[in-house]
């Protein structure tokens, strides 16, 4: 039996088990957003397994994964193309989720499969 969860739900249960800090909300969200198109576009119901997905996905701010892969980021001109230039990395090497902004410290943030 599987229950349908909408992205409060989702949210919920991270926080229940202890796990919303590792993402926070809009990093949720976008998570979220991406497995439920994921499983609309492959027509196969994913089971929402908190740890499972925390093993599997996580967020990082663009400099943090250019700095822990070792990407070359030496002829970007400016921090959006060291933002694409990451995210690129990223999209040759496993999925990109989606990539929200903190206003608050001006960095980007990416959310990513990091089971590589």
């Amino acid at each position: 039996m599987k229950q349908s969860v909408n992205s409060y739900d989702f949210i919920e249960a991270f926080r229940t088990m202890g796990r919303y800090d590792q993402f926070g909300y809009e990093a949720l969200e976008i998570l979220f957003n991406y497995l439920e198109e994921y499983e609309e576009s492959c027509g196969t119901e994913i089971e929402l397994d908190v740890i499972a997905l925390c093993c599997d996905y996580t967020v990082d701010t663009w400099q943090s994964i250019a700095n822990n892969y070792s990407i070359d980021l030496s002829e970007c001109e400016d921090d959006e193309a060291r933002i694409e230039a990451v995210t690129e990395y990223l999209q040759d090497n496993t999925q990109v989720c989606g990539t929200y902004g903190d206003e608050t410290n001006d960095v980007t943030h990416i959310v990513y499969c990091y089971a590589f």
